[in-house]
């Protein structure tokens, strides 16, 4: 038993938790056994079957702990879920799998409590490794369902598809700069011209404006970057660690994930039969397709940085650029005119790294330009008499 069960109470708590994590497992597996009994497509319900394999070894994991904490097992037999099979009935085979991937995140989010909740070294170790495969059953379960019909998933699968073309790219991280740079100085000239009616003071804030937003977006992308090339090297450093420990299951994995895009189970085994010889492509391999990881993925720091600040700079600049050589009210219909042009360049800028048109991007992105510019001018006119006392 782990030194790090401090009571006899703990010790009852924590096999109480397993041994509900151990029916769980079981229940989940006969769940998927009879879904594959139902599927007609003979891939397919290979594959529930071998998702069945993998929930019934999680099994086994809790009770040799529950063996080592000298803790009843419980005992079955185990029935499917009820209402899984009704929808698959009544349904059809995918909305019960979509209904087995929500039960993956409640299984995700159980399993990261318990992590949390409970001091026993092993346990946890267990957990961290069986949130990492829940996660691998979510998203095979939900390239088997496909997406769903109603308006709300297709909506989030098309906010995925524009994230991910989007910051996978330097060309996204600098139209996401200037038009940060842009509306948030432009919000700031407006104010000011409103107050001081476009006196000197207008280049001045905005000139420190703009360093403030560059040094701030530079900051930001820099720590951002970096944040997450340290979670890339943790989630190999696990990876590597789970191949270490269950090369069969990972293995297994692999194979699973290549059958989903596919493949017959021989030639997704073949393939990663021969992909196995060498252990560090191995593990690129399952990172790739498990996690979407790989040294490509990963950002540069200091491009992102330099992206960010110098995107954001000039963005931030071209409000600006009129009260070096204007003030007063030509000042400032000069600066909202170019800045509304601009908006609408960035604007449409955007359609390179999403699917909308670019004309309805760059109009959308001017009438926000023209809301925060009208809404910052009345504030700044409003509060010009303080500034004047």
């Amino acid at each position: 038993m782990s030194a790090l069960i401090n009571s006899e109470t703990d010790t009852t708590a924590l096999i109480s938790a397993l041994q509900r994590n151990f029916e769980a497992e079981m229940i989940g597996a006969a769940t998927y056994r009879a879904l594959a009994e139902r599927e007609a497509d003979s891939r397919r319900a290979n594959i529930i079957r071998r998702m069945a394999d993998n929930e019934e070894q999680h099994a086994v994991r809790w009770t040799e702990r529950l063996q080592q904490l000298n803790g009843a097992i419980p005992a079955g037999p185990f029935a499917p879920r009820t209402e899984i099979l009704l929808s698959a009935q009544v349904s059809s085979i995918d909305n019960a799998l979509r209904k087995l991937e929500a039960s993956e995140d409640a299984d995700i989010k159980k399993y990261q409590a318990q992590a949390q909740q409970f001091s026993d070294a092993p346990t946890v170790a267990i957990l961290n490794a069986l949130i990492h495969d829940e996660q691998t059953h979510r998203m095979s379960l939900e390239t088997l369902a496909g997406p769903a019909n109603d308006p709300q998933s297709i909506l989030t699968s098309m906010l995925r598809g524009e994230t991910h073309a989007s910051t996978g790219s330097w060309i996204g991280d600098a139209i996401y700069g200037i038009n940060d740079g842009l509306g948030s100085v432009f919000g700031i000239v407006s104010g000011v011209s409103g107050a001081t009616g476009g006196s000197h003071v207008v280049l001045v804030a905005g000139l420190a404006g703009m360093v403030a937003s560059a040094v701030s977006m530079g900051s930001g992308a820099y720590l951002a970057a970096k944040s997450e090339g340290e979670v890339h090297e943790a989630e190999m450093a696990r990876e590597r660690k789970e191949l270490q420990d269950h090369p069969e299951e990972e293995i297994e994995e692999l194979v699973l994930y290549y059958e989903l895009k596919g493949l017959s189970n021989d030639d997704a085994r073949y393939l990663v039969e021969r992909i196995a010889k060498d252990p560090e492509r191995l593990l690129a391999a399952i990172a790739q397709e498990e996690l979407g990881l790989s040294d490509k993925t990963t950002p540069n720091v200091w491009r992102s940085a330099v992206v960010g600040s110098l995107s954001t700079a000039i963005g931030a600049f071209i409000p600006v650029i009129p009260f070096f050589f204007l003030e007063g009210t030509t000042a400032i219909l000069v600066a909202a005119l170019i800045s509304l042009i601009a908006h609408f360049i960035v604007g449409a800028a955007k359609s390179l790294i999403t699917t909308r048109s670019w004309w309805a991007s760059g109009l959308e992105m001017t009438m926000v330009g023209v809301l925060a510019g009208v809404v910052t001018f009345a504030v700044g006119v409003l509060t010009a008499p303080l500034a004047a006392g």
